[in-house]
């Protein structure tokens, strides 16, 4: 069997990373409410006409709090797989998992409050 091209592999790593970013979606309550509070804050970006560093500022929060979203959901899938059962040791990669996530989240809407208080107020 002949070695797949680079570009070939590449465009299949794209194919995997798009479909684990689509189930994700797709099953997890809590990337449905940050994909919803993204559309949100995109709408309200463009309504206050945010500049251009208000809106790197806001996609990179948005990137990193459902990156590290997906990153706490592998984290917990794997480890249910790993060990279903109850495990203390378990529970407290778990909890390091999603304490990153409220970390993000409070840094995220920090910088969102930095944004748009002063153009409510």
């Amino acid at each position: 069997m002949a070695k797949e091209s680079f570009l070939t592999n590449r465009i299949k790593s794209v194919g995997f990373a798009l479909r684990g970013a689509l189930l994700l979606i797709r099953t997890e309550a809590s990337i449905k409410i940050q994909v919803f509070i993204a559309i949100i804050v995109t709408a309200a970006g463009f309504y206050f006409n945010i500049s251009s560093t208000e809106w790197i500022l806001q996609i990179l929060a948005i990137g990193l709090v459902m990156g590290i979203e997906g990153l706490n959901t592998a984290i917990e899938k794997i480890s249910d797989f790993v060990h279903p059962d109850h495990n203390p040791k378990i529970g407290f990669i778990k909890d390091i998992a999603a304490g990153a996530v409220m970390l993000v989240s409070i840094a995220s809407s920090i910088v969102g409050l930095i944004i748009y208080l002063p153009k409510v107020f």
